[in-house]
């Protein structure tokens, strides 16, 4: 069995692979730097906090992630997926909130690792995931219209309709000079990549756009990072947050919303660049890695971080193939921060508006959210609920509910595929039905096909009652079951008590081990006798005819 936490890091020096590629995974780490360093700005800013805050959190939560994680290429930092979530909390809870949520969703993910995980935070369903991040990217959008336009609103309401209407009411105070930054970052930012992908065209833009709207425009014409938040700090500063223990409680929803969001995202990061290198990432591994980064990150003010896709995939696509490259973009972070971090407070607001509408649009996946309108009506209702809970409502919400119903979803799928025919002697698999024609009087077989747990379990245990009572003997298969709950347990036992009043015994076939492990604690054991529980139907048959016999 796997570690629960193995870094990648340390493998990989031991077998020459850090060596091998050092020059390659140097060169990829600038390149990310470069790419890291508009996003966190303007991360961090659409939050609702600082930009050297976004900036602190990629080089902090960055080293931690590619120094500790299961993942050879994950390059880490703040994302997209974030700015609604941290924006919400800060609202709510203040900074001290925010940074409090975020230990504590830390502290939440080392969990997830620890209890092993990973593997099963990588099955949520696709239509929730493509519901929440397609709501993310619409509610992005529309924080930053107001920048976009340079309008000048006291109090952006924080509803998303309530923004809109905000919007239209002040359409007469447009900044024409905002409005063009805004279409030149996006066509730069677009159109960039068509040039060359070395260079991004978020950077590009804000090299070219900052000094033009320094020198150029009139002065004071459009708002700056500097005219809202002040002077940008160069250093770093532990931030101990005031903590009130008696409401510890009040942050665990946030940070429970923070920790699977992010556990969501790191690990579908981690997938897609396994596919892009054909590597293997260690799940666990990590989670309690991003766990970690989280919890020092915000010691010094940081945001929430994760695995960010498109920074990955820069890294893999410019030949990053080991954490070194993860580790050089956080040094290079580092030393643009300390001698170019003050030159930022010069970004106008609407070149960062224009970059996040090209990031808002790049989430939105709305090429999968049409495919999903085509497919089942279940899939349909995850992703519609979900869509529409994040945008009007909270992402929060959206998630707990989303998960719940597609929890739902799922167990009425399995319920509603359960058998309910009886299965006999005219019904049987081809290769049973032709060797065994000649099935005695008295001897019924039922399959259980697929996992026995609470969403099951009812349907197939009247099944079996139903068919039990015409029977002197009932064989039940269970070769498709691949686990069995406590629900199912405690229904399986009861219809053996009715059974066994009615003169009826079972004999249990195809039984793995796991599974009857599970029985024999159960009690279930106890009932049929454990002789009667098979691992082969062959033998559980020869033993089953030998009852009638008797």
């Amino acid at each position: 069995m796997e570690k629960v936490f193995s870094p990648k890091l340390f493998g990989l020096i031991k077998d020459g692979s850090v060596k091998k590629n050092l020059s390659k995974d140097i060169l990829a780490g600038v390149v990310v730097g470069i790419v890291a360093i508009p996003l966190a700005i303007a991360f961090a800013v659409a939050s609702g906090v600082s930009p050297e805050k976004g900036i602190i959190t990629a080089i902090v939560a960055g080293f931690l992630i590619s120094f500790l994680g299961g993942s050879r290429v994950q390059i880490g930092g703040p994302t997209g997926a974030f700015i609604v979530i941290v924006y919400g909390i800060i609202q709510e809870y203040g900074i001290d909130g925010m940074i409090i949520a975020t230990i504590l969703a830390g502290v939440i993910m080392i969990g997830f690792g620890l209890l092993r995980l990973g593997t099963l935070l990588k099955f949520i369903p696709h239509p929730l995931i493509v519901g929440f991040t397609s709501g993310i990217a619409l509610v992005i959008f529309s924080t930053q219209i107001s920048n976009a336009l340079g309008l000048t609103i006291a109090d952006v309401p924080s509803s998303f309709i309530g923004k809109w209407g905000a919007y239209f009411s002040n359409l007469d105070t447009v900044n024409w000079y905002a409005v063009g930054i805004t279409i030149v970052t996006i066509l730069i930012t677009v159109y960039m990549p068509k040039i060359t992908s070395r260079v991004p065209g978020s950077f590009v833009a804000i090299l070219l756009i900052t000094p033009v709207a320094m020198f150029l425009l009139p002065e004071n014409s459009v708002t700056t990072i500097g005219s809202l938040f002040g002077e940008i700090k160069c250093n770093f500063e532990p931030v101990i947050p005031t903590i009130e223990w008696e409401n510890l409680s009040y942050y665990l929803q946030p940070a429970l919303t923070i920790a699977i969001l992010g556990s969501i995202e790191s690990l579908l990061s981690a997938v897609v660049a396994d596919g892009m290198i054909s590597g293997h990432h260690r799940s666990n591994t990590e989670l309690i890695a991003q766990g970690i980064a989280n919890i020092a990150s915000s010691l010094f003010g940081g945001i929430p971080a994760t695995g960010a896709i498109a920074r990955t995939a820069t890294n893999v696509k410019n030949g990053g193939r080991t954490p070194v490259a993860g580790i050089t973009h956080a040094v290079v972070l580092l030393l643009i921060m300390l001698f170019f971090g003050k030159w930022a407070s010069l970004i106008p607001m609407s070149c960062l508006a224009g970059i996040l509408i090209v990031v808002s649009y790049n989430m939105s996946e709305w090429r999968s959210f049409r495919s999903i309108l085509r497919a089942s009506v279940f899939d349909v209702v995850i992703l519609l609920v979900t869509f529409f809970l994040t945008v009007l409502v909270d992402l929060t919400v959206a998630i707990e509910i989303g998960v719940v119903l597609a929890a739902l979803l799922f167990m009425k799928r399995m319920a509603d595929n359960a058998p309910k025919e009886i299965i006999g002697a005219t019904n049987l698999d081809q290769d049973i039905s032709e060797n065994y024609k000649d099935l005695p009087k008295g001897l019924g077989i039922y399959e259980i096909s697929g996992p026995f747990f609470f969403g099951s379990a009812k349907t197939y245990c009247e099944t079996i009652r139903n068919l039990g009572v015409n029977y002197s003997v009932l064989i039940i298969r269970m070769r498709h079951v691949p686990f069995v709950d406590s629900t199912g347990l405690k229904n399986l036992k009861e219809t053996i008590l009715q059974l066994t009043k009615e003169n009826t015994r079972i004999v249990l076939s195809g039984v793995s081990e796991p599974v009857k492990k599970d029985l024999l604690k159960g009690g279930v054991g106890e009932l049929v006798g454990v002789d009667n529980i098979y691992p082969k139907f062959d033998i559980a048959l020869r033993a089953a005819k030998e009852m009638i016999e008797k």
